[in-house]
């Protein structure tokens, strides 16, 4: 699984590429991660975090919203993410956990939003893509 950051008007995005559909949801907060901040110290506990919603793409939305959300209550950059994504029922559920690593001394840059703008994500001959836009 790959991420790459993108420049995007006063945005950023990120392009990520997976084979399976949890490790592109992975792939695509790892980058969230790195256009918070460069490097990241092995400071950090990890946290689990579960999400439901009735699409892969609002799946996808609601768990990278959660982790800018446990950004802001924990005062943690959410690191080394893993997730689990899974269809339930008529909806779709997202069971992840990350490192958080305190924000205090890194100097992170803030992300202040996801946004559904030109989001993608589709499945490819080789796995999974996704496209996500971030308001900062």
């Amino acid at each position: 699984m790959s991420y790459e950051l993108c420049e995007h008007t006063a945005d950023v995005a990120v392009a990520a590429e997976g084979p399976t559909l949890a490790a592109v949801f992975a792939a695509v907060a790892d980058g969230l991660a790195a256009a918070m901040c460069e490097s990241v110290p092995d400071a950090g506990e990890r946290f689990s975090l579960r999400v439901r919603a009735e699409s892969r793409e609002a799946a996808l939305f609601d768990y990278l919203d959660e982790l800018v959300y446990e950004r802001d209550v924990r005062e943690v950059l959410p690191v080394e993410n893993r997730a689990t994504v899974r269809r339930d029922g008529g909806g779709w559920v997202v069971d992840a956990d990350a490192r958080g690593v305190p924000l205090s001394g890194l100097g992170a840059r803030e992300v202040k939003a996801v946004t559904y703008s030109e989001m993608e994500l589709s499945e490819t001959p080789d796995g999974w893509r996704a496209y996500v836009v971030f308001d900062v």
